[in-house]
């Protein structure tokens, strides 16, 4: 067992002058289908201890990430997860779509941090002072209004591996894990070929199997290089997917 992520960074970032930390991570950004989806918890120096068992999600089975979700829904100040379709992700690239599904997460907090610790070494969270060449407006998703992007923090520090050393990015990991699967699950009812309900989208032997035989879904992310899919057909429409909770 690994050890358990703490609240050392945390505190030291709030001591140091943040009254508010909002604590990031994001899942779904390797799947080849469904959203990619972010999640934010906020946290000030009154928190208490993190729920006992918590670990970055992928250290989780999926019945220990459900045990822990009322503990993590109670444990801080607010809590959210945004998502970005796959038809976001084709039109504006990956990054864009991230930060799409985080502006989404943080418009429902409630509250503004003043400060944002993001797992990783890339800061794809802050709007860029240059527009992205795919999406020339960061703070509008495709054909619609997206919420004001001034509810992101305006200072973000990176943090590598901060999913398994901080507990306020691992729950951030652990809402969004559990909130992506279970999207993926209803949405394995409409193509239940391609194995989602297990492999949420990710490339499984399975899912690429199906992809060989059946081609892609409109909810696989068609921009890609998707294996197996050369010369294949597509399948049938399926639903739209939500863009947060709180």
């Amino acid at each position: 067992m690994t050890q358990a992520p703490t609240l050392r960074v945390e505190r030291a970032l709030l001591r140091a002058g943040a009254s508010t930390l909002a604590c990031v991570d994001e899942v779904g950004r390797g799947s080849l289908a469904g959203p990619v989806s972010v999640g934010v918890v906020v946290l000030d120096l009154g928190v208490g201890s993190a729920p006992t068992g918590l670990r970055d999600s992928k250290l989780l089975t999926p019945r220990a990430r459900r045990e822990l979700l009322p503990r993590l829904r109670r444990w801080p100040i607010a809590s959210a997860v945004g998502h970005a379709d796959p038809f976001e992700i084709d039109a504006v690239g990956i990054i864009c779509a991230l930060r799409v599904a985080a502006a989404r997460a943080f418009a429902v907090l409630g509250t503004t941090p003043d400060l944002a610790l993001l797992d990783g070494s890339h800061d794809w969270l802050s709007v860029p002072e240059e527009p992205d060449a795919l999406f020339p407006d960061p703070r509008r998703t495709v054909g619609e209004n997206l919420a004001d992007m001034s509810v992101v923090p305006p200072a973000v520090q990176t943090r590598v591996r901060a999913d398994l050393t901080c507990a306020g990015v691992a729950a951030a990991s652990v809402l969004a894990k559990c909130e992506r699967d279970a999207i993926m699950v209803e949405l394995a009812r409409e193509h239940p070929e391609y194995g989602w309900a297990l492999n949420k989208g990710y490339s499984a032997p399975d899912h690429v199997e199906a992809l060989r035989r059946l081609g892609p879904t409109p909810l696989h992310r068609r921009s890609w290089n998707l294996p197996g899919t050369e010369g294949a057909p597509a399948a049938e429409p399926a639903g739209q997917l939500s863009t947060a909770s709180g």
